[in-house]
């Protein structure tokens, strides 16, 4: 053994006896706080009829939402997120059932690929008005990546609504009607 290995166990075995009377500390803070899994809603009768264009899953949202598709060139993503890219139109859906506010997200979508507008902004909200997490930000997260024409999506910058309010880039080659189907 070397000297090094010698006063590694000295300072260790020094340590225990000096730790040796020690008494771990109360405290009277609550254990950390842990986040339960949501029941899944019940089908509704009008669900059945939008098919699974806009299909629901138990994810939670995060705090600021975040999602591009492979090839969105990084100054345009960035462009996104900073707010440079101007919506073009906004769909807000605050008080809205979920059930409603998914068709009104099909519309909106389909009458801004018409128009071909590349930019449009959804307010969906903070969901502080909710008990749990806030709704219909958690289903804006789970329909917008199942459109194929939305390209990405961010939060909004805090001056637009911040992560009540998504922005959302479209592609333009959905909105021609020989792509629509």
């Amino acid at each position: 053994m070397s000297s090094s290995d010698n006063s590694g166990n000295d300072d260790f075995s020094a340590f225990r006896e000096a730790m040796q009377d020690v008494i771990p500390l109360k405290h009277d803070k609550a254990s950390p706080w842990k986040r339960r899994k949501h029941p899944l809603p019940r089908a509704h009768p009008d669900d059945e009829q939008l098919g699974d264009e806009l299909a629901d899953t138990s994810e939670d949202a995060p705090d600021f939402l975040e999602f591009r598709r492979p090839g969105i060139q990084h100054r345009l993503w960035s462009d996104l997120q900073r707010g440079v890219l101007q919506p073009e139109a906004t769909l807000d859906m605050h008080g809205m059932r979920v059930r409603d506010a998914r068709q009104a997200l099909a519309l909106f979508l389909k009458q801004s690929l018409a128009a071909r507008r590349r930019c449009v902004r959804i307010i969906h909200g903070k969901g502080r008005g909710s008990s749990r997490q806030p709704v219909l930000k958690q289903r804006v997260n789970q329909w917008l990546p199942q459109r194929k024409e939305v390209l990405a999506f961010c939060s909004a910058p805090s001056w637009d609504g911040g992560s009540g309010a998504t922005y959302v880039l479209l592609s333009r080659k959905w909105g021609t009607t020989e792509n629509t189907s």
